[in-house]
This record gives structure tokens, C-alpha cells and sequence, in this order.
């Protein structure tokens, strides 16, 4: 019988029936980009989930770079997330929106009419990506986003976090991982300024202490997160000789503005680099609110790390997708289902909410 994954905890104002997290995970579904019944379905099957955290959804119109994925910037949106904040409350779940601004992660094909793929530099990301009307397309060259672009944006994500609340969520997640438009400013592989905004960790680090501050300032640091994904190598990252001083740096930034816990990225089960074991242990111990971990968990090994004080939640993400009684199969032994990953990402029901 599993103990620690199953003892209750706080999140900020928020009880948490356990310290299981759903992890956020793209699974494009929202048909002209508004949340559906489809998806009320899903997140409702899941709400015994100590905390769940939604699929990147983007503050911003210039953020929508992938085939069929959500945003928190229209009233239509704000509406179809309510209908899933009010499933899940109704089954006693809790529930965070991931905002995530996909920047140069993007092209033309999904995207809305009158809008612009903005990054940092003007860097392309080498390769392809899906887009429904033309299939596989090579990325573009971004526009480099000017200092009143940057501007924009910032306020984009503290008018999405008003919206979240608006739409009943108990908080909101900033992607500030896997190479989407915070990470791009974080990462010298993508953030090639010279100004305040790129060069030196300090400036480096600008954007993401910024969006942190105008969230925090709209529904407050308690009901703020973020996500992280330091030596990651998804969408074009590379690690420099000052990552591990950018991430430090970062989180006391992020203990000034009272975020409520960090979310660590760690995809190394999947075949990734590993995260610096050295640099998860520094982060643990000087970031003072909690800490979620992530990568490949089963309950044993879960219950061992929350054991050990590593983490406080622990955060699982393929599991969830073909398990929706995940947290009861975990404190039963029960046998998981594996999912179909030609499924991830199609629309409809298929692999989706038919397991």
C-alpha cells in the first residue's frame, strides 16, 4: 500500500486530496481553438487527481502555433473552460490552466488571420511541423519582437490569468519549458539579443521575472506556478556554461515574487538529456514554495522520493492518458493500460476519452 502519494496537502489557499499531479499534456482536441464537451469529458474522468494541470492553452492569439489547441484570450474560450472547471469541481477535483505562448514553435497554417509568429531573435526552428490544411510544413523565420511586442505580450498573460480565474480555474501554470516563447528567452539557442531582454542571465531571465510579476499582480502569486525545463533540448534548446547560475538566479526571482510551487521538467525516462541532479538539488532547497516532480514516476518510486523530501507533489503524464483511474489504479497495484500514441494528437474521441 503506497503512504505518501496519498496523504493530503495544500497548495497555497487550495486542499489537495493527494499530492498526485496530472501533468500538462497537449492533446489537441479544441476544434477552432475553444475547449469542447469532448474535453470537459476528459478532465472530469480525471478530477480524483490531487491537482490537475491542463494542456498548454495561449494567452495570446500570436501564441496558438499548433493544430487544434485551446487559448484564454476570447470570451468563447473563457466559456468552454468553464464548462470544464465546473465538471471537474463537481467531481472535487482542482484544476490549473497551463498558459503556454508557443512563439516560434508555429506556422501561418494555425494560425488566426492578422497575426504574427514572434520570438526574441529572428531564428528559425530547424524541421517541420504539422498543420491541417497543408500537412507537414517547415518553421519560419519569426518576427523579432520589438520592445512594444514585448510589452504586448507580458500584458497578454496577466489579462489570460484574469481570464482563467473567470473561466473558475484555481490557478494558472506559466510554460516557461520546452522551448516555448519563455524558455525562447531563457535559451541562448533561440535569444540572440543584445539588449535588456537577452545577453546576461539578468536580462535573460527578464521576460519570464516580468510575466511572473503581471500574473502575480492580477489574481495573485498564490495561484501561480511555473514550469521549467533547464537542460531541456526540445524545440531547438541547447544548455550554456550559465544554466545552472540562470536557473538560481531565476528562482530567487520567482521566491521575491511568492510563486506558489516550480514544476521541473524531466523527459530523461523518455530519452532526453538528464537534468542535472546537482542543479534539481539546489532548486529544491532555495525555492521556497513547493516543488513538483515529473519524469516516468510509478508509485513506488514516488512515494520514495516525497519520502526522501525531494518534492512535494509528483506530477504523471502518459499514464493519465490511457487510465483515466489513474490515482485509484495507483493505490491499488492495478495493471495500467498503455496508450496509443498514434492518437495523441488526432481529433475525436479515439484515444481520447475511449479507454
Amino acid at each position: 500500500m503506497t503512504k505518501a502519494l496519498f496523504t493530503p496537502t495544500t497548495l497555497g489557499k487550495l486542499q489537495l486530496g493527494n499530492r498526485i499531479v496530472m501533468a500538462p499534456m497537449t492533446r489537441s482536441r479544441a476544434t477552432g481553438n475553444v475547449p469542447n464537451q469532448l474535453m470537459e469529458n476528459y478532465y472530469a474522468l480525471r478530477a480524483d487527481a490531487g491537482l490537475i494541470i491542463t494542456e498548454g492553452t495561449s494567452p495570446s492569439a500570436n501564441g496558438l502555433g499548433y493544430a487544434r489547441i485551446s487559448g484564454m484570450f476570447s470570451d468563447a474560450q473563457i466559456q468552454g473552460w468553464k464548462r470544464v472547471t465546473d465538471a471537474v469541481h463537481a467531481r472535487g477535483g482542482k484544476i490549473f490552466v497551463q498558459l503556454m505562448h508557443t512563439g516560434r514553435v508555429s506556422h501561418p497554417a494555425n494560425m488566426h488571420e492578422g497575426t504574427k509568429i514572434v520570438a526574441p531573435s529572428a531564428q528559425a526552428l530547424a524541421g517541420d511541423m504539422w498543420t491541417d490544411s497543408d500537412g507537414m510544413q517547415p518553421y519560419p523565420v519569426p518576427t523579432e519582437m520589438s520592445g512594444e511586442d514585448i510589452a504586448t505580450a507580458i500584458a497578454e498573460y496577466a489579462q489570460a490569468c484574469r481570464n482563467a480565474i473567470a473561466a473558475g480555474f484555481d490557478g494558472v501554470e506559466l510554460h516557461a519549458a520546452n522551448g516555448y516563447l519563455i524558455d525562447q528567452f531563457l535559451n541562448t539557442a533561440s535569444n540572440q539579443r543584445s539588449d535588456q531582454w537577452g545577453g546576461s542571465v539578468e536580462n535573460r531571465i527578464r521576460f519570464v521575472v516580468e510575466v511572473a510579476k503581471a500574473s502575480a499582480a492580477a489574481i495573485g502569486a498564490e495561484r501561480i506556478g511555473m514550469r521549467i525545463s533547464p537542460y531541456g533540448v526540445f524545440n531547438g534548446m541547447k544548455p550554456d556554461a550559465k544554466m545552472d547560475a540562470l536557473y538560481l538566479r531565476l528562482v530567487e526571482a520567482l521566491n521575491e515574487t511568492g510563486l506558489v510551487y516550480i514544476h521541473i521538467v524531466d523527459h530523461s525516462s523518455m530519452g532526453a538529456p538528464e537534468v542535472s541532479p546537482e542543479l534539481k538539488q539546489k532548486i529544491r532547497a532555495n525555492f521556497k514554495g513547493k516543488y513538483i516532480l515529473s519524469g516516468g514516476y510509478d508509485a513506488a518510486r514516488a512515494d520514495a522520493d516525497l519520502d526522501a523530501q525531494k518534492g512535494d507533489l509528483v506530477a504523471f503524464g502518459r499514464p493519465f492518458i490511457s487510465n483515466p483511474d489513474l490515482v485509484n489504479k495507483l493505490q491499488k497495484g492495478g495493471e495500467l493500460t498503455p496508450p496509443d500514441m498514434a492518437t495523441f494528437y488526432t481529433p475525436g474521441e479515439k484515444g481520447y476519452t475511449d479507454y
